[in-house]
Formats: C-alpha cells, sequence, structure tokens
C-alpha cells in the first residue's frame, strides 16, 4: 500500500495530495515526493535531515532542513503515522536535539535575566550617587514639590498635618531661618533649604530632593535640648547638601517613577503618592548617614553646637522601648556604633573650639513650644513660599 500524505513546497500555502517512496540507492537515503494522479516528482527530501512540527493527536506532520519554513509534510490516520515514523528513524533525535536546543535558549535567557536582575540590584545602587550628580538641580527641586503635596497626604491620614507656626516673622521660624542659612553658607548647594516644624503624631524629620526638610512634633517633644534640635536638622540639611535623597530614589524601586517625572509624566497621581511614600520610609545608606554626619559635626564646630547631641537624642529614645518602636525617625536613620564612635572622634578633634548656643534660650523655648495647641488638620493649605506652593490634588 503506497504512503500517502498531504504536501506544501512552503512558498504556496495550497496543500497538495502526494504520494511517497524511499530511495534507499544513496548514500543518504531520500524520500521521493511525488504528486499522487501524474506520480511527477515533486520534492525530495533527505531522510536524515526531516524534523517533526506540532500538530494534532491523529496526525503527524515534519519539516526538512534546508527547505522554507512553511514545508511540511501531513500524514492522517494511525497507520501511515506508523510508516513514517519507520521511514524517519532521526524523527526522535532531531526532537531530542530540538529539545535541547530549546533547554539551553531557556537557560541563556534564564541566566541573562538574572544578570539584568543583579545588576539592577547591585549595580544601580553602585552608580546612583555618579548618576544623581548629572541630574539638573531645577529636576531635583520639581521632583520635591510634586511629591511634597502627596507627602502631606500621606502623613495626614495618618494623624493630620499641619504647619506648627505659618507666621515666618515669629521668634521660632527667625531663630531656624538663620540656622539654615548658617548651616548652609559655604556649601555651593543650588537649592534653597527650608525647615518646616509640622504638626503630626509621626515621631520623625526627613529632608526632601531640592531642599525642604521636615521636623515633627512628636520628634520634637522627645528633644531635649537645643542642640539636639541642630544636631538633627543640620544632619538633615547634609542629606540636601549631598542629594541623598535623588540618590536613593535612582538606588531604590522608584527607579521607574524617577524615569517617568524625567520624561515628563508625573501628572499621574499614583506616581507622586508613589514616590512620596518612597521618600518618607527610605532608609539612606550607611555612607549616606554617614555623610551627613559629618556634615553636621562640621556645621557644630563652625556654630558652636555639641556634634554628637544627635547620637545623644537617638540614643536616648532607643533606650525606650515603647518610643524605640514606633519612632519612625530612628528607623530610617538608624543609630550604629560606628557612627556614635565617629561622632564622638569628630567632637574629640573639635575640643576647645568655642561653644555658643545655637539658639538663645528665648528662641529654643519659641521653637520648643511652637506646637503647643495646634491641632492637626487635614488641610493640605499649609505656609510655603508663593512660588512653592503644591496645589492640593483632586482624589479620585
Amino acid at each position: 500500500m503506497p504512503l500517502l500524505a498531504r504536501y506544501s513546497d512552503g512558498t504556496v500555502a495550497a496543500m497538495r495530495d502526494v504520494v511517497l517512496a524511499l530511495d534507499q540507492s544513496l548514500a543518504r537515503p531520500e524520500l521521493i515526493i511525488a504528486d499522487r494522479e501524474s506520480y511527477d516528482e515533486i520534492d525530495r527530501w533527505p531522510v536524515d535531515q526531516v524534523f517533526s512540527l506540532p500538530a494534532h493527536q491523529s496526525e503527524l506532520r515534519v519539516g526538512v532542513e534546508g527547505r522554507p519554513v512553511g514545508a511540511r509534510l501531513v500524514f492522517s490516520g494511525a497507520e501511515p503515522v506508523k510508516v513514517a515514523h519507520s521511514i524517519f528513524p532521526e524523527l526522535h533525535r532531531h526532537r531530542r536535539r530540538e529539545a535541547g536546543k530549546q533547554l539551553r535558549i531557556l537557560g541563556v535567557s534564564t541566566l541573562a535575566l538574572v544578570s539584568v536582575v543583579v545588576a539592577y540590584v547591585i549595580g544601580v545602587p553602585l552608580i546612583a550617587n555618579r548618576v544623581t550628580a548629572v541630574v539638573p538641580p531645577q529636576w531635583e527641586a520639581n521632583l520635591g514639590e510634586a511629591a511634597e503635596g502627596q507627602i502631606r497626604q500621606i502623613i495626614g491620614a495618618e494623624g493630620g498635618f499641619t504647619v506648627c507656626d505659618s507666621n515666618p516673622d515669629s521668634l521660632a521660624n527667625r531663630a531656624i531661618s538663620r540656622f539654615t542659612t548658617a548651616v548652609m553658607e559655604g556649601t555651593d548647594s543650588p537649592f534653597d533649604a527650608r525647615i518646616t516644624v509640622v504638626k503630626s503624631e509621626v515621631p520623625n524629620a526627613f529632608a526632601l530632593p531640592g531642599g525642604q526638610s521636615y521636623y515633627f512634633s512628636a520628634l520634637l517633644k522627645e528633644t531635649r535640648s537645643a542642640d539636639e534640635f541642630a544636631g538633627v536638622m543640620a544632619h538633615e540639611l547634609g542629606h540636601v547638601v549631598h542629594r541623598h535623597g535623588m540618590e536613593g530614589l535612582i538606588a531604590s524601586s522608584a527607579t521607574g517613577l524617577l524615569v517617568g517625572f524625567v520624561l515628563g509624566d508625573m501628572t499621574n497621581i499614583s506616581v507622586a503618592a508613589a514616590i512620596g511614600a518612597t521618600l518618607i520610609d527610605s532608609r539612606f545608606s550607611r555612607e549616606a548617614e554617614r555623610a551627613a554626619d559629618r556634615f553636621a559635626a562640621e556645621a557644630a564646630v563652625r556654630l558652636g553646637f555639641d556634634p554628637t547631641a544627635l547620637a545623644t537624642l537617638l540614643e536616648r529614645v532607643a533606650g525606650d522601648g515603647e518610643m524605640s518602636q514606633s519612632l519612625a525617625f530612628l528607623s530610617t536613620h538608624p543609630l550604629t556604633a560606628e557612627r556614635r564612635v565617629a561622632l564622638e572622634e569628630m567632637a574629640a578633634a573639635a575640643a576647645g573650639s568655642p561653644r555658643d548656643p545655637v539658639f538663645s534660650e528665648a528662641e529654643w523655648q519659641a521653637i520648643r513650644t511652637m506646637c503647643d495647641g495646634v491641632v492637626p488638620s487635614q488641610s493640605l493649605e499649609v505656609y510655603m513660599t508663593p512660588s512653592l506652593r503644591v496645589q492640593p490634588m483632586p482624589s479620585n
């Protein structure tokens, strides 16, 4: 009984009915493909180059090397399929070779994906500071502004957020402004650094990209001296000067958001909100914390306050189990023995330098009490310079 099949040469979609014969007179046997009616030879396929193709359960489809991709023979029925398998002894071995090739491709692809992930997780943080250096300061300032309104919403939802003293000419705000200017003097920072004390049940302090820093009333309540207040804010201003907020965004999962911002896609509220949440919860690298500590210590030497005051505050609240669990500032700025020793060494090096009060007693009392009687508000209308006001974003 002749072996029947349907044939396509791969150049046209139409299938032809063909009859097959095996020419074993050659060193490499060939399959003769002939028209089923005229018996005219159409093609010859080297048997050892035939490979299987995906097919229905009751069919066998094969192709051959050296022909167009669409070239194929289709065998239908149990008997023709059985005979075809006997003709093509290399069919299963070829299938195994193809499976092995696919596995190798999959393995190489997996290794490539792992390499990309490793490069992203390890490589991006390593070069984040270099990338930050080429980010235009105005972009960073705009990013800080975009995230600021969303940060107010996030914190407001957790217990209220409002500026403790919205009068820029008050004794407390004038003292804070003078301190900020003195700390930033000589840094050549492109940013207009600002420190704002806000009413919030979240005990924290942090700096945004672009210059804005916050000191929360819950942390101020735990601050016992003007030097501790000065140490915390000088540390945060160190993050501003070294652009650690931008560096952290680049090195973190917010990289994609940053790319969206750079490309101008900052209209989506969820994007800005995600950046805001990242900025609040991010923990700076050890090197970033050391750099901010050095900056604060150098400012302390220049301005005459205790370089170890920051460590004293963190160490004291860390000893209070209940407070340390809730202190957001402690979780994002952890005090390590290394940091404590480094600050003490800088303080020892500055021994003998003039030590004048960074704030007068009246100024410190005004700062300590500036949040007394202030009720946290859900309003987003907080004091900012007019050019930096961020309009409230509508909720979905």
